[in-house]
């Protein structure tokens, strides 16, 4: 189950049509949704939690706690909007778009992809752009 909670005034929107997509993209990686919690916050929220848990005195986008167990996937995924909306305009791309792409990056951090080194980077990049296209919203 996906879950979305929220620690800032931001909404989803069209919760269903995400939760929709991300499940679709689990499938697709040939594993079984568990338990997901999506957190939106603020950069001082997510700054709270790297400093404490991570470690981190940096800003960023997103955090994953991974709580997988075999092949079902389960964890928290906290996600900065005011970090994505400032990427969105660094990458001059729309909020919608770079929202897409940190929420896919949480999901394939579970999955197994990682993103420290240049080439895996490059593999999580073009396994994001692969599954923001399975984005589909009913017009």
């Amino acid at each position: 189950m996906i879950n979305f909670n929220y620690e800032t005034d931001f909404s989803l929107g069209d919760e269903q049509a995400f939760s929709d997509w991300l499940s679709a993209v689990i499938v697709s990686e040939g594993k079984n949704e568990g338990e997901i919690n999506y957190i939106f916050c603020d950069d001082e929220y997510l700054h709270k939690i790297n400093v404490e848990y991570l470690d981190h005195d940096t800003l960023t986008d997103i955090i994953s706690f991974d709580y997988t167990v075999g092949n079902e996937l389960n964890g928290d995924i906290f996600v900065s909007v005011e970090r994505v909306a400032d990427n969105a305009k660094d990458f001059n791309v729309s909020f919608a778009e770079e929202l897409k792409r940190v929420l896919s990056h949480g999901i394939l951090h579970y999955c197994g992809y990682k993103d420290k080194t240049d080439k895996d980077a490059q593999l999580m990049r073009a396994k994001e752009e692969e599954k923001m296209k399975m984005f589909h919203v009913e017009q």
